[in-house]
């Protein structure tokens, strides 16, 4: 029998679709997560935004083409904030953000259970892609105004440090690279008396190189800093969430900082590693956001001079606290969006060019037969020509060039 378990979402959803793989696999499923004809299907959705919503239900339609006699089995976020909108003809399984691993035993049926609260184990993850992907926390505190995901995942619940070690030695023997992510990754041991630098320095003497996940201002401190030089492990790469470069509009948002003090812990980060790259997501038309606030998320981003933006037009989700302020018109979401993806492609070309002649370790992901393609420790693409590189280990390459989506090494 074949499974394919489907990812529409974030590297969390991820996470648990490796151990919903790993859990079918030994049940003597043939698995694989890609879209292919297969006997079962296992959506894990997402409801971040309307257009992942979207996305979500759109998927079972695309499966149901490819085999219409298929059994569809749905679960996540989507299907946590609606799980109607889910119910037609071939599904045979809904559910929710909680009690996922409920899906391996193949029922039908509609369970949305109670979200729990502590940290709810999957079974754990063989690594099908060249890094792994550990899933450390779960659930959100922060209540930002336009996110629904709070709502929907619960409160902030962490794993065990020793389960987490217990995986990423696995995973060690596999790869070089380990990602570690969670919901809201910075609010770490918040409920077990631990934090995310305990964490950090737990994992110090894995042989790999580790990657965090998205993180929040609050947990740039010294003492954080300090354990990740301390480890020698961590990826000189910091995801710092902005969402806006107003003041204005981050009181708005619920963000619990201002502009200033992210400017600081920017400038921290860089005192202890000066090549860092900083990279963010921008939430563009936020629907109390004026022209000259969007001008000062520009000014600011050109400020700090990020090495990649994620930039997402802000989407309406009902049951927020933003979601009575309505939304800004299609003509000038479209139009902020495009200047601030063009300020995008500026820094991270102004980032990455200065990298020319110098090496940068890099770890594999995949190879056309021409170039063999991965990340450097600063999260950079790199494009080095194909020599049967393995996939997910590390090599060192010198930089010769660049290109239109990242460098050229050899």
């Amino acid at each position: 029998m074949k499974t394919a378990v489907i990812n529409i979402g974030c590297k969390v959803n991820q996470c648990e679709c490796d151990s919903l793989m790993t859990g079918l696999k030994a049940l003597g499923h043939e698995v694989t997560d890609e879209l292919v004809f297969a006997d079962n299907y296992v959506i894990n959705t997402c409801a971040v935004t309307k257009e992942a919503e979207r996305k979500s239900r759109q998927f079972v339609g695309k499966v149901k083409k490819i085999n219409p006699k298929a059994d569809v089995y749905v679960i996540g976020c989507a299907s946590e904030k609606n799980a109607e909108q889910f119910s037609i003809k071939g599904v045979k399984y809904i559910s929710g953000t909680a009690r996922k691993e409920d899906v391996l035993q193949m029922l039908s049926g509609v369970h949305i259970s109670e979200i729990p609260e502590v940290y709810e184990s999957l079974p754990q993850g063989t690594i099908f892609r060249a890094r792994a992907y550990v899933k450390v926390e779960d659930g959100c505190n922060n209540f930002c105004s336009y996110c629904i995901i709070p709502y929907l995942r619960g409160r902030v619940r962490s794993r065990s440090i020793e389960s987490i070690r217990e995986e990423c030695i696995k995973a060690a023997e596999t790869t070089d690279e380990i990602v570690l992510t969670g919901i809201n990754l910075s609010a770490y041991g918040s409920d077990i008396g631990l934090t995310l630098a305990d964490l950090v320095s737990a994992l110090s003497d894995l042989p790999v190189r580790l990657r965090l996940g998205s993180l929040e201002v609050n947990v740039v401190t010294e003492s954080f800093l300090d354990a990740v030089v301390a480890s020698e492990k961590i990826c000189p790469h910091f995801h710092l969430s902005l969402q806006s470069g107003s003041d204005g509009v981050l009181k708005e948002m619920n963000r619990h900082y201002t502009t200033e003090e992210y400017r600081m812990k920017v400038s921290l980060i860089r005192t202890y590693f000066p090549s860092a790259a900083i990279t963010t997501d921008i939430i563009v038309g936020f629907p109390t956001e004026t022209e000259e606030q969007f001008e000062e998320s520009l000014a600011f981003a050109r400020e700090i001079g990020f090495a990649n933006i994620h930039v997402f037009p802000y989407s309406r989700r009902l049951g927020t606290a933003a979601y009575p302020l309505g939304t800004l018109p299609d003509q000038v979401m479209t139009d902020r969006v495009n200047r601030m993806i063009a300020l995008r492609n500026e820094l991270k070309k102004a980032y990455e060019s200065p990298f020319v002649g110098s090496e940068l370790e890099v770890v594999v992901e995949s190879s056309d037969g021409v170039f063999a393609e991965g990340y450097s420790e600063n999260y950079i693409r790199v494009y080095i020509p194909d020599r049967d590189y393995s996939v997910g280990k590390k090599i060192i390459v010198t930089i010769e060039g660049e290109r239109a989506d990242g460098l050229l090494a050899r």
